[in-house]
């Protein structure tokens, strides 16, 4: 069984079992989080997809961790100005196990 979660202003495709990084989340290692914007359940051959979203359909999710992903440098640079701004930026994220889809 396969489900389409939206969180964080993206959609994921999961299903149970899934590890996946996505936007950070109010929540300690070791909670569990539930997702009710599903858009899609695909069981076998029959697929139900929401309008937006579907009825009765969550996604439920262990908390592995927080953190911080890799660093994104931002060079800012005009040339002949002698204007050059330099900045990094690490974007958090949440990394969670999918444990159940239930519809």
């Amino acid at each position: 069984m396969h489900a389409v979660i939206e969180t964080g202003g993206k959609q994921y495709r999961v299903c149970e079992g899934d590890t996946l990084f996505i936007e950070k989340l109010d929540a300690q290692a070791g909670q569990e989080v539930k997702f009710d914007r599903v858009l899609a359940i695909m069981s076998g051959e029959t697929t139900n997809f929401g309008t937006p979203t579907v009825d009765g359909a969550v996604v439920t999710a262990e908390v592995l961790k927080n953190g911080k992903a890799k660093k994104v440098i931002v060079y800012k640079m005009k040339p002949k100005k002698n204007y050059r701004r330099k900045q990094g930026h690490r974007q958090p994220y949440t990394q969670v196990k999918i444990s159940k889809i239930t519809v």
